[in-house]
Order: structure tokens, then C-alpha cells, then sequence
């Protein structure tokens, strides 16, 4: 079989990066199931979401690292997923499911994950506040203007090359952010996470190259 497109395509029982091109999301763990000896041996089900997270090596590193190895005092937990478009497969940048919050830890959290062999690169996890967790969920109507408006900052914030041209961009639209969060506080959270997010990466992003995405089977960081 030499046909390349059959491996590519996300499998539909799980959750993939392209779910977030909309935003970062957050989430109650519901339960999780591990399958030892497969390709994909972690099963997380989410609240409200009919689809399974199947989180890479470095993601269920995280899971481990502010939480601790019993997966059991996870139900309850939440966190929030977001789509890292460095992430690559093939050499191509995909884009892939990264955390970028969490309930249940004091403080930020800054870990040395594997990027590509033998280096590492720096990520950071921020604490979720356990109001900001059960708040509603933004709404998807794509008629509703804050919905729109909020897309488009997310956009903006991810398209940004530089920490100043960040700064200057978050500075610019500061009042109306304000005014977000005043009317739709789960958008203005969708917000912030996405500005913290890139904040980081544009800090800590480190020489040479980010993670390596080699899909199942390939690598310990398949995410398909």
C-alpha cells in the first residue's frame, strides 16, 4: 500500500487538534481507561464530549507530573486543551492537542518535555481556577458578534511573530477585551488562555526545532 492519505486522516472516535482551531477549550475528566502494550494506551473521557483525548507521551507526562500517577483522582479534575500548530508530522507542521491549564495545582508549572532527540524544549502549565472550570461553555452560533469577535482575536494572537508585536496587539484591544469580559466571561477566558499560551511559546521557545508529530506507531508522541 503506498497511498499516504489513509494514514493521515483523524480517527473519529477521538478528539484531534482540528477541534481547536476555534480556540482552547476546558474540560471535566470523566474517567480515564489505560490500555498497557498499545499504541495509544490512554483513554481520557471528557464531560460532554462523546469523543475520547488520547494524550501523547509528553501530555500524559504532564497529566503525571502535576497530578501524580493514579489516574483515578483525575475524574473530577479539569483542564484545557488547545492546538499547538508547531507540532509536526512528516516534517509538516499539523498541529497538535497540547494542555495549557489545569485545576489542581498551586502555582505555574514549567516542564522540560522532549521536542526532538536529544533536546528538549519548555512548557508551561497554569493553574484553572475552579470557577473558570464550571464556567458555560462559549457558545458555537456562528451569528453571535462576541463569538466572532473572539475568533478573530484568538487569530490574531496566534498569528503573532514576536513578544512585542503580542504586547502591542493585547495593549491595542485591552479595552475591548475588558468589555468582553463583562458580557461573555467564557469567551474572555478563551481569550486570556490563547494570549497566555503564545506568550510562552514566543518566551520559552528554545533553538532548533519544536515537538516532532510522527503519527501512530512512529514515535512516542503519536497523537492520531
Amino acid at each position: 500500500m503506498n497511498d499516504m492519505s489513509q494514514v493521515i486522516v483523524p480517527k473519529s472516535d477521538q478528539i484531534n487538534a482540528e477541534d481547536f482551531l476555534a480556540g482552547p477549550r476546558t474540560f471535566t475528566i470523566e474517567g480515564v481507561a489505560i490500555n498497557p502494550g498499545t499504541e495509544q494506551p490512554v483513554n481520557i473521557k471528557l464531560v460532554g464530549e462523546p469523543r475520547v483525548w488520547r494524550p501523547c507521551k509528553s501530555m500524559s507526562r504532564v497529566l503525571v507530573a502535576a497530578w501524580g500517577p493514579d489516574a483515578k483522582v483525575y475524574s473530577g479534575r479539569s483542564l484545557t486543551l488547545y492546538r499547538d500548530p508547531k507540532v509536526k508530522w512528516g516534517g509538516m507542521e499539523v498541529g497538535g492537542i497540547r494542555v495549557s491549564h489545569m485545576s489542581h495545582i498551586e502555582r505555574d508549572m514549567l516542564l522540560q518535555l522532549t521536542a526532538t532527540k536529544g533536546k528538549r524544549a519548555p512548557h508551561v502549565i497554569k493553574p484553572l481556577l475552579a470557577e473558570v472550570a464550571q464556567m458555560p461553555k462559549a457558545k458555537n452560533d456562528a451569528s453571535d458578534p462576541a463569538r466572532k469577535w473572539a475568533d478573530a482575536y484568538i487569530a490574531k494572537v496566534g498569528e503573532a511573530q514576536t513578544i512585542e508585536a503580542l504586547n502591542a496587539f493585547a495593549n491595542e484591544k485591552a479595552a475591548r477585551l475588558a468589555e468582553l469580559e463583562a458580557k461573555r466571561g467564557d469567551l474572555h477566558v478563551e481569550c486570556l488562555h490563547a494570549l497566555d499560551n503564545k506568550r510562552a511559546a514566543l518566551s520559552f521557545e528554545p533553538e532548533g526545532k519544536p515537538d516532532t508529530y510522527m503519527g501512530e506507531g512512529f514515535t512516542d508522541d503519536a497523537e492520531f
